[in-house]
């Protein structure tokens, strides 16, 4: 491709590039964060309303903090550097038809309300550009086949986890004579556990990218701190609930699952920051590799910090994609897998979450969407398979094995016409 005919269209393409990874950001907001607040929302722990505002604050600090080793991963570590030297602009028409070939399949699917992977939208468009671009031998086929591997193994493992997460609330609380006093008891506990996994892994592996080298010890001590001070405010809020005047009435466990709703709040932050953590990668990492090579003249590193603005242009798509179409993998992931209240979904969440958040500190870039489809699934296994409804789950598995070759097929066809318009040929 030519240099000169990229540089003559620089700021349209720099302008391009911002409205794509919008787009993508909004399809990650209707699609991905929806899948992460759709147990929340669907269990009526959280209303529509407070799930954008919880997004909008954790999603953009999951980003901010711990997100930056998978932003790596998917601007740097799919195509071999060695054939991007040798044709960077190529790069450029490559990622901006990632992201608008990611962006209009998630709108697709999330009209048709399918909780699809927005990591297999960009990372099969990632792959269809590269083989077209420059041959089979560019792609780090062992890198991929280690993403893939990922999207198989953490649906089981979040799975497994949720299972464990409720059948522990069965045991210690649903299922003890006083319910409501068990609940006061162990909740704190649970939230205590939230926060550990949240803010240990942040500190240990998060921060680096932002130069933050803090000592295993120094990380303890922070996280103990933390999550003690949250456990301390769940008990609070648990504590001012008006108690039951009748021990033995009907609606004894109902007030146990509004003690656990107060616990789905923590675990919807947890989630949020997970989501943000890994999966807004999948919008401003393709974003950030365009932006830098049209920037420097058509040099590129996976080790640039990304843009202060490039984070913020991403979390506010993702807050715009849930607030406007959201509702729709709502719907799906809170009401028509399995019936959620507050005591399933905070088990789906926090085994969710846990999965993500360890994964993001690796830099694997997971499916978040199957992930918790895993653990939605687990705590329905939880109280038997008939509390599934299997066609709607296999609607979701179909639309999985669709969504990577739909976004490679769709990257070839944008990329192609890119180059056509421009005369990048």
């Amino acid at each position: 491709m030519s240099c000169v005919a990229v540089m003559e269209h620089v700021e349209i393409l720099f302008v391009l590039a911002c409205v794509f990874g919008f787009l993508m950001a909004w399809g990650v907001g209707a699609n991905d964060v929806a899948n992460a607040m759709g147990t929340s929302v669907g269990s009526r722990a959280i209303t529509i309303k407070q799930a954008i505002w919880i997004a909008a604050i954790f999603e953009f600090m999951g980003a901010l903090l711990a997100g930056g080793s998978v932003t790596k991963t998917i601007r740097g570590d799919i195509i071999n550097p060695h054939y991007i030297d040798i044709a960077p602009y190529l790069l450029v028409d490559g990622m901006l038809a990632s992201l608008l070939a990611a962006a209009v399949w998630l709108f697709i699917a999330t009209r048709q309300g399918w909780p699809v992977s927005t990591t297999h939208s960009i990372v099969g468009a990632i792959i269809g550009f590269g083989v077209i671009s420059f041959g089979f031998e560019a792609i780090y086929w062992q890198k991929v086949v280690n993403i893939v591997f990922s999207w198989l193994i953490t649906p089981f493992i979040a799975g497994i986890i949720a299972f464990g997460f409720f059948r522990s609330v069965q045991y210690f609380v649903l299922s003890r004579d006083d319910p409501i006093h068990q609940a006061r008891t162990v909740i704190p506990i649970y939230i205590f556990l939230v926060a550990t996994i949240i803010c240990l892994v942040t500190l240990t592996k998060g921060l680096k990218h932002l130069g933050l080298h803090l000592s295993f010890l120094q990380s303890a001590g922070i996280t103990l701190g933390l999550a003690t001070a949250f456990s301390l405010l769940g008990l609070f809020l648990i504590r001012r609930q008006r108690p039951v005047e009748d021990p033995d009435s009907h609606d004894r466990l109902q007030r146990v699952e509004q003690m656990f709703g107060i616990l789905m709040i923590f675990t919807a932050c947890s989630m949020a920051f997970a989501h943000g953590s890994n999966d807004v990668a999948n919008a401003i990492g393709p974003l950030a590799a365009a932006i830098q090579i049209l920037k420097s003249n058509a040099h590129i590193s996976t080790h640039a910090p990304i843009p202060f603005w490039i984070l913020m242009l991403g979390a506010v798509g993702i807050v715009f994609g849930l607030a406007t179409y959201g509702y729709r993998v709502i719907a799906t992931i809170g009401e028509r897998i399995t019936e959620l209240k507050p005591s399933r979904g905070f088990a789906a969440e926090l085994a969710t979450a846990s999965t993500v958040v360890i994964a993001s500190g690796v830099g694997l870039p997971i499916s978040t969407t199957q992930t918790l489809v895993g653990a939605v699934l687990g705590v329905g296994l939880a109280r038997g398979i008939s509390a599934l409804n299997m066609r709607v789950i296999g609607h979701i598995f179909t639309s999985w094995l669709i969504t990577l070759p739909a976004g490679a097929i769709l990257s070839v066809l944008f990329f192609y016409t890119l180059r056509w318009i421009f005369g990048h040929g």
